[in-house]
């Protein structure tokens, strides 16, 4: 969000008062805390996933590998469409799926015989997307599937290092890549075989050729699947996440482990939610009407990014290689929607009052106190943690009330990067309490905002 509150200064000195000497509650569990990059990673939380290959034209979601390449031939693509596109909804970046489980490559990979070279098309695709995010200064990311049901090698260890040295070509040659996106589905290739697959090669080489690179799995190592591809995190949602025993794809956390992550994780892996904004991930012609309206839109980013998790949207190109003018409108009016959470804070200009550990009240650890100069209709709050400490705040009662009578009532439980509370109603407030009543150490608040 761009409108923040404005501390007074003495509030600003009261709330880091003490932070050089941060340590955890006696008995309570150390906080794993956020690289730098995780820390950029949960500031841009919204961007555009983006479903492309032979699947399009198939009307598959899963490719047997076995397709045509001539079959792929968008007349039309126009990779500045998509950022255009991208950018008019608030997106900060793009995922491309760079190969999906067919093989298919969308660039022409130097170690495969199915790609945009063989079909015809000829573009280097991945080249003119990564050009037109650096032009419009959006992100840039790959899904690469580890699957591949075309390739002759996979299902041996041959294939290890084909899949390593198309990671080399990607980074080496459409860089920088932003976030790299691993699911680990692993099936039979076109030798009736499964792959065994060499991660800690493959992210070796990632660390090596991009040390800044997010990479996103089941269990990370830097963010983490949400656990379902419906669009929503845990109403409790940790960043972090215990890995020991787990493996991609079959051998992952449990959905709800995924979903809320873990209070005493050991690893600093945040959720990511991955959601499409039609029934399935590549366009379909006959899902031109099933396209997610603006209010269903508005539900999931509540449910994502207002629980402290990203939010990956899937918007799929169709035949012709340009987003569709349904999926468009319904983008347009979300982002509509979403800007009334970027209008001015209502808090601005409020006095307030930070308050440390009362020994009378043990329940009461820290609290945050506005008291505005008139009442005010308020839809709402954000409340954002300053995760760079990392992530403490376990339990928080909001009471918001009108000249001594209490308007709204919730308690709940983590923050995280963002908590986003939207009110049954609208309500008249003139105070507005926030007190955390349960927390591993000292919590930092980086901002309170109303709307």
């Amino acid at each position: 969000m761009q409108k923040i509150i404005r501390f007074s200064i003495a509030a600003v000195i009261g709330l880091l008062a003490g932070i050089q000497n941060l340590q955890a509650q006696p008995g309570q569990p150390k906080n794993p805390l956020p690289t730098p990059y995780q820390l950029k990673w949960h500031e841009n939380n919204f961007y555009l996933f983006m479903h492309f290959g032979p699947n399009t034209f198939t009307d598959q979601e899963w490719g047997t590998g076995q397709e045509k390449t001539a079959i792929f031939h968008p007349d039309r693509l126009d990779c500045s469409q998509w950022v255009r596109v991208a950018r008019e909804a608030g997106a900060k970046g793009i995922i491309i799926t760079a190969k999906h489980h067919d093989g298919f490559c969308l660039w022409p990979s130097q170690y495969s015989t199915h790609t945009v070279r063989e079909s015809g098309f000829k573009r280097d695709i991945l080249a003119e997307l990564s050009a037109a995010c650096k032009k419009a200064g959006l992100l840039f990311g790959v899904y690469l599937s580890p699957w591949d049901r075309n390739h002759p090698d996979y299902g041996t260890d041959r294939y290890n290092d084909v899949y390593v040295n198309m990671l080399k070509e990607i980074f080496n040659n459409y860089g920088p890549i932003w976030e790299l996106w691993w699911d680990g589905a692993n099936g039979e290739g076109p030798n009736g075989k499964k792959q065994v697959y060499d991660w800690k090669r493959y992210e070796a080489t990632v660390r090596s050729l991009s040390p800044q690179t997010i990479v996103f799995s089941d269990i990370g190592p830097d963010c983490r699947w949400v656990g379902n591809e419906k669009g929503f995190a845990g109403e409790t949602n940790w960043n972090l996440l215990d890995t020991a025993g787990y493996t991609r794809g079959a051998g992952s956390p449990a959905m709800d482990t995924l979903n809320r992550g873990n209070y005493r994780g050991v690893y600093y892996i945040p959720a990511e939610s991955d959601v499409s904004i039609r029934p399935g991930w590549f366009y379909h012609k006959t899902d031109d009407d099933q396209v997610k309206t603006p209010d269903q839109l508005m539900d999931i980013y509540l449910k994502t990014v207002g629980r402290g998790a990203n939010l990956l949207l899937n918007v799929p190109p169709d035949r012709s290689g340009l987003i569709h003018e349904k999926d468009i409108a319904a983008l347009t009016e979300f982002k509509n929607r979403r800007s009334i959470l970027e209008k001015n804070d209502l808090l601005k200009g409020a006095s307030l009052r930070v308050s440390e550990p009362d020994k009378t009240n043990p329940d009461r650890l820290y609290s945050w106190y506005h008291i505005l100069k008139s009442p005010v209709w308020i839809n709402g709050l954000i409340l954002q943690e300053d995760l760079k400490y990392g992530q403490k705040i376990s339990e928080l009662n909001i009471n918001v009330s009108n000249r001594g009578e209490t308007v709204f009532r919730k308690t709940i439980t983590t923050i995280g990067s963002q908590r986003i509370i939207l009110f049954p109603q609208p309500v008249e407030a003139s105070e507005v309490a926030v007190v955390v009543t349960g927390a591993k150490g000292r919590p930092v608040m980086k901002r309170i905002r109303a709307f």
